[in-house]
């Protein structure tokens, strides 16, 4: 039996400083499965919002719906619909920074003003309330000037904000899944991460 990549289970070292080409061939064929499902678990992570963050007229899920439903009726290109669509789904994990986790999700598969953009829409998001809190509304204002700046004040404006309605004819996930896999199956970090949209 040939000890190619194809016929071993496993690597066979037990320090990556010790790997061959060959385990690191091995580990590559190995992680092409998960790396074709990254838009699948990234929709399991948007229902996992169902029912959460409760004191909201819709749960964090219906609002994901909605804000991806108002950017495609105000007719965003797909990657900006789709990061409308997941631009939450770190807030059970990482609800602090929950707009960093979702742009990490994201950065190998979108531009860099639609990964800029969810990375700071917390910030920008924060003008709306962050003030009745005691916070400051005007953070987002460090960011003046920066190209992406108008973007993502304006997914905020339009979207975000907008998209806690409970009488909003959301679309259904359904209608969204197509999209979200066609943009996971982007090659990551290909052409598309150089493209200033």
């Amino acid at each position: 039996m040939s000890d190619s990549p194809t016929n071993r289970k496993a690597a066979t070292y037990t320090r990556m400083a010790d790997g061959t080409q060959e385990d690191y061939l091995l580990l590559r064929e190995h992680s092409q499965p998960l790396l074709n499902q990254v838009g699948d678990r990234a929709l399991t992570l948007l229902v996992g919002l169902q029912e959460s963050y409760p004191g909201n007229l819709i749960d964090r899920y219906q609002h994901s719906l909605q804000t991806a439903t108002r950017a495609f009726r105000d007719e965003a290109e797909e990657e900006v619909v789709v990061a409308a669509l997941l631009h939450d789904i770190g807030d059970l994990l990482a609800p602090v920074n929950h707009a960093e986790l979702a742009a990490a999700i994201l950065k190998p598969y979108v531009s860099p003003s639609t990964h800029w953009m969810i990375e700071h829409h917390g910030i920008f998001q924060g003008y709306y309330f962050w003030h009745h809190l005691g916070g400051d509304r005007y953070a987002r204002e460090q960011f003046r000037g920066h190209p992406y700046f108008e973007r993502t004040a304006e997914f905020c404006h339009n979207w975000d904000q907008e998209s806690f309605d409970p009488n909003y004819d959301t679309l259904p996930l359904t209608f969204f899944e197509p999209m979200v896999r066609r943009i996971f199956a982007r090659q990551p970090w290909g052409e598309q991460t150089k493209q200033e949209s």
